[in-house]
């Protein structure tokens, strides 16, 4: 979760409000301004301005060398959405530039929901009926985004489409062999596996793909569902979106579905009633046309990927960049998803 910070820290008012003048954004002062809990490094903050809510993103106070181009990809994205039946916050203005707030930062609608890693509302979690459907919810998700015809919504430069998939392995080997840089880091020797994985993907690579809009980081921990159903009210935390292959995206929820074999993965209270990974794959097979023979390489890619980005918590945490405990723990779950992926690959 992000470090929840004092907004003073976070946004000058005054920039803020003259910039939304200059959008024609309501008038008068910004009120109750609060920050939010969400996502991994950008921020949210919450205000009110002439009895209109909104809700600002913005990078870290100290953000990554790419950090302002991920605000404006983001909300390049969320623009192309409009319209769409994918669930998503509604864009409401953007600022690429660093003048106002001296980072890029957009404005989005308010998500009438909640996440389900924080908290379970009583209507679902008093019915399995309900949680079960919520499991086909955030199939369903993906299944929408990947209808979605990324050249006629003005996306077709989002990404590289071309040799994507040929490229994903050494894309995290140089991720991975980045954390060289965080004084402490005791190196890939930790992480038993790593390139007999990466060798084994190189050779084992499909050969063609139906491009499209693909998320880049989907699972429980980045959707909202409604209050009053099971269904998503949004997705969220585009920061990874790209032009790729969206069985990426299915892969993802599959090596992310909580196990009760695993210690390190994600638990979610009360857990009866939510389909398996089977019945995940088998309706996301049945809402799609898109060829699921080569799953299995996908599985171990997810948990390749998740695995390096996972380590990347570990590796700052070693050199007293982040929580020593958080760290910690991502390292376990990185061993334990290089494990199953190697116990994929024996198979």
């Amino acid at each position: 979760m992000t470090t929840v910070h004092s907004w003073q820290a976070l946004v000058d008012l005054g920039s803020l409000a003259r910039w939304m003048d200059g959008k024609h954004l309501g008038s008068g002062p910004i009120e109750a301004v609060t920050t939010l809990a969400g996502g991994t490094q950008n921020i949210l903050i919450a205000f009110s301005r002439a009895h209109r809510r909104y809700v600002l993103r913005r990078p870290p106070l100290h953000p990554r060398a790419n950090g302002n181009d991920t605000m404006r990809k983001e909300m390049r994205v969320l623009a192309a959405l409009a319209g769409t039946d994918v669930p998503h916050a509604r864009l409401i203005a953007g600022c690429p530039d660093t003048d106002t707030l001296g980072a890029s930062f957009y404005l989005m609608e308010p998500v009438a929901g909640f996440n389900v890693t924080v908290e379970v509302p009583q209507l679902h979690a008093s019915d399995p009926a309900i949680r079960r459907a919520m499991g086909f919810a955030l199939i369903d998700g993906i299944v929408r985004l990947g209808r979605v015809d990324h050249a006629a919504v003005g996306l077709a430069d989002l990404g590289k489409p071309d040799g994507f998939l040929e490229r994903q392995v050494s894309r995290w080997q140089q991720q991975l062999e980045s954390y060289a840089d965080y004084e402490g880091w005791p190196g890939p020797n930790t992480l038993p596996g790593v390139r007999r994985l990466a060798d084994w993907l190189s050779r084992n690579c499909p050969r063609s793909f139906r491009p499209g809009i693909m998320h880049g980081d989907y699972h429980l921990a980045n959707v909202m569902y409604r209050y009053d159903g099971p269904e998503l009210a949004a997705i969220v935390d585009w920061e990874l979106a790209t032009i790729g292959d969206p069985l990426l995206d299915l892969a993802m929820v599959l090596t992310t579905w909580p196990r009760t074999d695993d210690t390190t993965s994600m638990k979610i209270e009360p857990w009866e009633g939510f389909p398996n990974v089977v019945e995940l794959g088998s309706a996301y097979a049945a809402d799609t046309n898109r060829n699921l023979s080569a799953l299995p390489w996908y599985l171990v890619l997810a948990c390749f990927k998740l695995g390096i980005l996972l380590e990347g918590t570990h590796a700052r945490a070693c050199a007293g960049k982040a929580d020593v405990r958080v760290g910690a723990r991502f390292h376990a779950r990185t061993l334990a998803l290089f494990q199953r992926a190697l116990t994929q690959i024996s198979n």
